[in-house]
């Protein structure tokens, strides 16, 4: 499965990448750039998407935007909707996560540092025979 890994901190990107690589077997990908999530979603190249939702030097045609904002983009597009998406940030009470998944209309949250990798390639998978499931159909 491809992975695209969205986040600003480098070196736990590239951490995190290992982990999923060595724990469920996964292709990795790392950026922080709107302009290449869009063209590798927009691609097929991608399967699932983790998200940081704290990215601040992010722009999108002028603008500055979050990674929920990238999400919803994401979402928004016929053409890449059916692309899961996680949110991951360590910023967000409890109280938010939920209404962050509800705007950027992600699939999934997880706070960071993840700390349960298990439960993280469990949500990966589960997504990823849903969406399966409804190409199916």
């Amino acid at each position: 499965m491809k992975i695209l890994l969205v986040d600003d901190d480098h070196l736990l990107a590239r951490g995190t990448a290992k982990l999923i690589q060595r724990l469920g077997g996964h292709q990795v990908a790392i950026t922080d750039a709107p302009e290449e999530i869009f063209q590798q979603c927009q691609s097929g190249e991608v399967d699932v998407v983790l998200m940081d939702v704290n990215l601040p030097s992010a722009q999108w045609e002028g603008k500055d935007v979050s990674g929920a904002d990238i999400a919803y983009l994401i979402k928004s597009d016929p053409q890449t909707a059916d692309i899961p998406v996680i949110l991951i940030t360590a910023y967000a009470m409890l109280s938010e996560q939920q209404h962050l998944v509800e705007v950027s209309q992600a699939d999934d949250f997880f706070a960071k540092p993840i700390t349960d990798y298990e439960a993280l390639l469990g949500t990966i998978t589960k997504l990823q025979e849903e969406r399966q499931q409804k190409v199916k159909s």
